[in-house]
Order: C-alpha cells, then sequence, then structure tokens
C-alpha cells in the first residue's frame, strides 16, 4: 500500500502544485509591464488558492532585493493578561487575501513603485522571552541593513523593544507615532523588566527614541496612578487619550504630528487594542471606547509624508474573536502602512 501511495503521490500532488506556480507567477506580475511584485488578482486566481503568504506576495528567505518587507513574529509570551497573539501573523495572511493591491482612498500605488515580499517568521523561543528578544533584535538587524523597511505583523507588543534596538542602531533615535490603549511605560512587573507593559521605558532607557518627537495616540482606560500617563509626558512625549478623540476627526491632529515628526526617521507601532473592542474583540488586554476604525485609517494616512522607516502591528489574537474580522483589520492597517512608506507612488 505504501509502495503504491508513493507512486501515486507526483501525479496527486501534481495539479496542486501547477496552482502554486501559477499563483507565483501571477503575483510577480499582474500585468506584463510590471517589474514589482503584484498581489494577484481575484479574479484570476481564487483567494483560497496558493501559500498562505500576506496578501498572496512571494515569499522569499531575506528582505536582499526588497524596498519592504512583511515580516512576522509570532511571539506572545510577554503578555500580562490573554495569551494568544503567537497566532496572529497567520491569521492576518490569511485574512490578508481579501487585500487588493490599490487603495482607492488614498489612490496609493504601493506596487507600482517598491518591491514588497512576505519574508516568513522571525524564529523565537517560546520559553525565554529574554532570548526571543535577543532573536528578534538579530534577525531585524539583518533585515534594516539592507536598506529594507519592515513591516511587522504580532505578536505581542514586546517585540517593539527588539525591533526598535535594531532599527535605531541602523538610523539613530526614531520618533515615534504609538497607537495604542495603553502607553506601555511600566518600568517592572512581577521582577520582571521585559513584557509587553514595558517596551518603550526600554527604548527610553537606551536612547533609542528621540523623545521630543514620541506621539502616543488612544491612551485610556483605568490605570495604577492618578496619572497614569506622567512619565510620558516628563519625557517630552506627546500624549492624545483616547477621550481626546471621541467623535471627531483625527486629520487635524495628524497635521500637528507631521510637524512634530519633521524629517527625521519615524517608527510606527499601532497596537490593535488601540480600537474599540467593538471593532477588534480579538486581543488580548481590551479597553472600553477607543478608537474606530476610520480614525486609525486617518491616523496612518496622516502618516504619509514622513521618513518612515519600519512599522508594526502588533497584540492580534484571533481565538477571541472567531468571525476574523480584527486580523482582517490589521491586515488592511498594514496596506495602509504600506501605502504611507517613502516613494509610494500615487496616481
Amino acid at each position: 500500500m505504501e509502495r503504491l501511495l508513493l507512486r501515486c503521490l507526483p501525479s496527486l500532488l501534481r495539479p496542486a502544485y501547477r496552482h502554486v506556480q501559477l499563483l507565483q507567477t501571477v503575483s510577480r506580475c499582474s500585468s506584463s509591464s510590471s517589474r514589482f511584485n503584484v498581489p494577484p488578482s481575484a479574479a484570476e486566481i481564487a483567494r483560497p488558492v496558493g501559500i498562505c503568504s500576506m496578501m498572496r506576495l512571494p515569499v522569499q528567505d531575506s528582505s536582499e532585493g526588497l524596498d519592504a518587507a512583511f515580516v512576522g513574529v509570532p511571539l506572545d509570551i510577554g503578555t500580562s493578561n490573554r495569551p494568544g497573539a503567537r497566532f496572529g501573523p497567520r491569521h492576518i495572511r490569511a485574512e490578508s487575501a481579501m487585500v487588493r493591491a490599490y487603495n482607492s482612498g488614498t489612490r496609493a500605488a504601493p506596487f507600482e513603485s517598491l518591491m514588497v515580499a512576505d519574508i516568513g517568521d522571525v524564529s523565537v523561543n517560546l520559553y525565554d522571552l529574554k532570548d526571543s528578544c535577543k532573536m528578534i533584535r538579530k534577525a531585524f538587524k539583518k533585515i534594516v541593513s539592507t536598506g529594507c523597511i519592515p513591516l511587522t505583523l504580532g505578536g505581542d507588543h514586546t517585540i517593539a523593544y527588539p525591533i526598535l534596538q535594531s532599527v535605531a542602531e541602523k538610523y539613530g533615535p526614531v520618533g515615534l507615532v504609538h497607537v495604542d490603549a495603553h502607553a506601555d511605560t511600566s518600568d517592572i512587573a512581577l521582577g520582571e523588566k521585559i513584557y509587553h507593559g514595558t517596551p518603550f521605558r526600554r527604548c527610553v532607557d537606551e536612547g533609542l527614541l528621540d523623545c521630543k518627537r514620541v506621539v502616543q495616540i488612544g491612551l485610556r482606560g483605568s490605570t495604577y496612578e492618578p496619572d497614569g500617563y506622567l512619565w510620558s509626558k516628563e519625557q517630552g512625549f506627546r500624549v492624545v487619550t483616547g477621550e481626546d478623540c471621541w467623535l471627531q476627526s483625527l486629520a487635524p491632529l495628524m497635521k500637528e504630528v507631521r510637524q512634530q515628526m519633521g524629517n527625521g526617521p519615524v517608527y510606527i507601532s499601532f497596537d490593535i487594542d488601540a480600537l474599540d473592542p467593538a471593532f477588534a474583540p480579538g486581543t488580548g488586554t481590551p479597553e472600553i471606547a477607543g478608537l474606530q476604525p476610520s480614525q486609525a485609517l486617518e491616523i496612518i494616512r496622516g502618516c504619509r509624508g514622513m521618513k518612515v522607516v519600519g512599522c508594526d502591528l502588533v497584540e492580534v489574537s484571533p481565538i477571541y474573536d472567531t468571525s476574523g474580522n480584527t486580523a482582517l483589520t490589521a491586515a488592511n492597517l498594514l496596506f495602509e502602512m504600506l501605502c504611507v512608506l517613502p516613494n509610494v507612488k500615487y496616481h
């Protein structure tokens, strides 16, 4: 029986292999004139077909030759409440099959101007958070050394710390557009100085951030002190609370943020719990009365013109949202980040 199966296996797999080959060919060039990787159209290749990559883009082992790369960091051992963000990258990739090549809202055409691919996941140690941070830092050092801009699929927010270590090593202290329900500037918890509540405290400790060019948007919820954001303010961060965002457009705010960021390098870090849990329930530490998805778009689109050198979308925990909508929202926000990178073409 085993011999019969082995003889039949190539012919059984051949049709599926042809589908994968076709998907990769179409995604590399959806039109004969393109020299960039282009997500395949669902009018040509059915969405469920092929390897589950971000936007069904080609997968490659390294960032060599790329202007930007989607990269997963499936780590969640830094969480303080509900785990599950280790599964975020896979689910974001799966839902990203719905995302198309052009941004109809801004007319951005990133796949006509940048070479983009999915470079897979960074290996992590699920039994040792500090070792994982070292592994992440090493991996991102290689990515940014090639001039590639990483767009990271998290993973819990701990990962922003080693990523920023690598980014700052290349570019120097960076500005930060941090969108979140929480400031993530705690110093220590349960005797540990590294977890998803401390990344930006550690970044300040190590001089990775240009503190006058840091804005935190959407902070809200109960806190451990009367002013839970005092430390951020003392460092020179601009703090925009969730209440500051209620019932209004954030476009005027982002005009001020662009002036604040100036011409220096900027990193975007977006925690999905910045959104109200009605829109993004699949996360570990939800807080009520959050941002609307339209406001999230205003924030990211408002980063156009900044010298963005890296981005992340973190804290998607799919098991708390069986609809997949949280991961779908995350996929769209990552696409929006891609659309505001330097040198993206607009129609």
